[in-house]
């Protein structure tokens, strides 16, 4: 398999022309966040994986992917042009500080920048890409707010030191943690990311947060079963 192409069952990833490449993180969301209704909003698409996995996932829906990378856009129109999903699913350059649809979103997914070092890589594409500093936590969540529909829900993969700061946020704008998932790559290995999903409604989820753990691999470094389960639609 070309290191530029990913193959997954039901289509292809290409990403020689993106800054992110198709990696963990945005397979594991992906595959976990929720995307239900109609409508269903990616945001920072990249290479357009997690808009063609909601896609898959959920045949009623349309999906859009967001991002303000050219190149990556013009990337991820090319990967959803050749997939099944096709009719579905679209990919616009925008940035989505300013971005006023006219109507809300049933399911938000993103997996955001979170690089907070004042000292950036040498790839600029992949520094923008992946620097807190280009869509700060504050300003997403608002936008998230603004475009979530009463009844919708936010999915979202981080760090998971940043887990206490991304909550705290998401309660200012009235997004309340519903649903996560502490992702260790060993059972020995200290948490290495989270993944989140959020609710406009308080009532569900106040005394109810559903609390999970993933181990990705096991000791051998073969996929541990619940992370082929999870996955079990996609990997070849």
């Amino acid at each position: 398999m070309s290191k530029d192409i990913f193959r997954f069952k039901q289509f292809c990833i290409h990403h020689d022309r993106c800054a992110m490449k198709v990696g963990t993180d945005g397979v594991l969301l992906g595959a976990w966040g929720c995307v239900e209704g109609k409508r269903i909003l990616d945001i920072g698409t990249g290479t357009g994986i997690i808009a063609l996995m909601a896609a898959q996932r959920n045949p009623g829906a349309n999906v859009l992917g967001i991002d303000v990378d050219e190149a990556a856009v013009l990337q991820a129109q090319e990967n959803i042009a050749e997939s099944p999903f096709n009719s579905r699913v679209e990919c616009i350059l925008q940035d989505i500080l300013t971005f006023e649809p006219e109507m809300r979103f049933d399911a938000i997914l993103c997996n955001p920048p979170f690089f907070t070092e004042d000292t950036l890589p040498d790839n600029k594409s992949r520094a923008l890409a992946r620097n807190s500093k280009s869509l700060p936590f504050p300003q997403l969540i608002k936008k998230v707010a603004s475009l979530l529909a009463e009844n919708g829900r936010f999915s979202v993969i981080i760090p998971n030191n940043l887990v206490q700061e991304f909550v705290g946020l998401c309660l200012n704008e009235n997004l309340h943690l519903e649903r996560r998932c502490i992702v260790r790559t060993k059972a020995n290995k200290p948490p290495r990311r989270a993944l989140l999903e959020f609710t406009h409604n308080v009532q569900s989820s106040m005394f109810n947060v559903q609390s999970h753990e993933l181990c990705l691999m096991n000791t051998d470094g073969s996929r541990s079963e619940a992370y082929k389960a999870l996955t079990d639609e996609f990997y070849l």
